[in-house]
């Protein structure tokens, strides 16, 4: 080991997010920067962390500008924690929050540290805006010139087309297709209908609406730039009104997902606080639950599987580790990237051909609860700021842990470019 000798339980605090908002809206005028820090503050005044210098703080966000390359440790800065805390910028896409949970917790565990925040932000609001790289070369050759007509020269190759704006995209590399594209695929493979989709989308603003009413985000969310709940949650959610939307990504007689069973492009940042039990009992602050179990994955989306399928092997993997079942936990907080997704992944673990086939197991997984799923709503209510969700879920599902009863949960993300992040936390 780097430095224990005894792997340390890791303790889950707490969390705190801002409320998340549609793109282009309430938050337009603020970004990444601003959005993270304020979750950060919040977290600071809640568990009275002003001037403590923590062991670490991971975040990262998946749209920034260049010129935050150093954004957790600029927040840091500007949260009230001490100057001296350290701070790391890592991305995995939409698990990035996370991750960034399990890499402080690997360092509790090794007693490296005895405390850490995980954190995460997104704007589509602010979204970097670039111009073609022949502009840049340009100016770079400019830049690069001994004599005044060495500068000037490479501008005599200006051209009008070297203006358009490269904004910033949502497509896939290697396949060139969207998310959501590719979600319709793999909901056309495991025969996932509309009406499915659209009855789990009802089910999470329902459940999140109910759980807003019942006060259960009153310490998960704090009031910021005249918000005080998620913007795209719907308190009247209405089947009918879903049914009507059309398709948005496949506009044939076989499109499925629509804006409403798809999350919006969304702004926002939360935050977890982790800790050593000695450390929490030090500061008198109570442990919610514990961060046992994680595991990350990546399937090949370009040849063999659907680009958000990650999920359905990691989390097999992670059972394995632990010695469990599926069946074995109190609540499942599975991202909704798409209804489509979620879904899929569900008849994955139900499959006999699919956990024969390509997990290698002599018996399906089986089915969940339903009712023990996402059960005070998710993404698809919420919002989804790619890199805060996995801190949301986090401290979400810590909560349910110890409020609500129940000894264990599931958290299962996926991600783009064919990834998934997964976690057990316990009570």
């Amino acid at each position: 080991m780097l430095v224990g000798h005894e792997v340390r339980r890791v303790a889950i605090l707490g969390g705190t997010r801002i409320p998340f908002a549609r793109g282009m809206g309430a938050y337009a005028d603020v970004g990444n920067q601003e959005m993270l820090t304020a979750a950060l503050e919040g977290l600071v005044q809640r568990f009275g962390l002003a001037g403590a210098r923590l062991g670490e703080v991971a975040g990262g966000a998946v749209m920034k500008h260049s010129a935050q390359w150093n954004l957790v440790r600029e927040s840091v800065l500007g949260s009230g924690l001490a100057a001296e805390t350290p701070a790391l910028d890592l991305q995995r896409a939409c698990g990035t929050s996370l991750e960034a949970a399990i890499l402080v917790g690997n360092k509790i565990a090794l007693g490296q540290i005895d405390s850490g925040i995980a954190c995460g932000v997104d704007t589509v609001s602010d979204a970097p805006i670039v111009y073609a790289r022949d502009y840049q070369q340009l100016l770079l050759a400019s830049a690069r010139g001994r004599t005044l007509g060495a500068r000037l020269r490479p501008w005599l190759g200006l051209r009008p087309r070297f203006f358009k704006p490269v904004v910033p995209s949502v497509n896939e590399p290697r396949t060139g297709r969207s998310m959501g594209q590719s979600t319709e695929l793999m909901a056309q493979q495991w025969h996932i209908s509309r009406a499915a989709q659209d009855e789990l989308t009802y089910e999470s603003h329902r459940r999140a609406a109910a759980a807003y009413a019942a006060g259960f985000f009153a310490d998960l969310v704090v009031p910021y730039h005249g918000l005080t709940r998620d913007n795209n949650l719907r308190t009247d959610p209405s089947l009918e009104q879903l049914a009507k939307l059309k398709p948005v990504f496949d506009r044939s007689p076989a499109g499925t997902l629509t804006a409403g069973n798809s999350t919006p492009l969304t702004d926002g940042a939360a935050s977890v606080l982790l800790a050593s039990e000695d450390w929490a009992r030090g500061r008198q602050l109570p442990v919610q639950a514990y961060l046992r179990y994680a595991k990350a994955h990546a399937v090949d989306f370009v040849k063999k599987e659907g680009l958000l399928m990650a999920p359905a092997y990691a989390v097999p993997m992670m059972l394995k580790d632990a010695g469990l079942t599926l069946q074995d936990f109190d609540y499942y907080e599975i991202h909704e990237a798409f209804a489509a997704q979620v879904l899929c992944t569900l008849a994955a673990w139900e499959s006999a051909d699919f956990c024969r086939d390509r997990l290698g197991l002599a018996a399906p997984l089986g089915s969940i609860n339903r009712a023990k799923l996402n059960v005070v709503g998710s993404s698809l209510a919420v919002g989804h700021p790619f890199a805060a969700t996995g801190a949301r879920i986090l401290a979400t599902l810590a909560k349910l842990l110890a409020t609500r009863g129940g000894k264990r949960g599931l958290i299962s993300v996926c991600t783009a470019g064919g990834m998934g992040v997964t976690a057990i936390v316990e009570r």
